[in-house]
């Protein structure tokens, strides 16, 4: 028997009320627009050589697929105010740290958390994440990287974010 122990994605209410807003379009009218395409596009014959009738149920499965990424994160979330402003580094805050020697700006947490920006994002439970949470300006940590390799890491700073 096994448990899934991993720890709940952090989100701001902001980010998770634009998600649950995109879960109840995709749910409500955008399965419908989709059903109707379908139907629309059944309707114009043979299957076989119907390309928006494969366009539109490829478009279903993305979006059936998105719904239960978005249900399970919405259920399992941690919602709550962005951390304190404190220099601690944990989800939702913005690091600026020195990694292998080149300095880098990210988001430690979820994806879903910066929403449309292009910030690169770290998740807490990735290596670097995981060796860096509880870190202040001037701490240090190595971090074993995918290909077996140490890389040391020096936090900057760390500051919540906003998006």
């Amino acid at each position: 028997m096994s448990t899934n122990s991993a720890p709940a994605a952090w989100l701001t209410q902001e980010s998770y009320d634009r998600l649950k807003a995109e879960l109840d379009h995709l749910s409500g009218p955008g399965r419908t627009e989709i059903v109707a395409r379908i139907e629309q596009a059944r309707s114009e014959g043979d299957l076989k050589e119907n390309g928006g009738y494969h366009a539109a149920k490829e478009e279903q499965g993305k979006a059936e697929a998105r719904i239960r990424q978005l249900t399970h994160l919405l259920r399992t979330a941690h919602v709550g105010e962005a951390p304190a402003d404190d220099g601690v580094v944990e989800p939702g805050m913005l690091v600026e740290a020195r990694i292998a020697g080149d300095i880098e700006t990210f988001l430690l947490g979820s994806r879903e958390i910066a929403g449309d920006s292009n910030i690169d994002v770290y998740s807490e439970k990735s290596p670097l994440g995981a060796a860096i949470q509880g870190m202040k300006a001037g701490d240090t940590a190595t971090y074993k990287a995918p290909n077996g390799k140490d890389i040391a890491v020096e936090i900057i700073s760390a500051k919540p974010y906003t998006s």
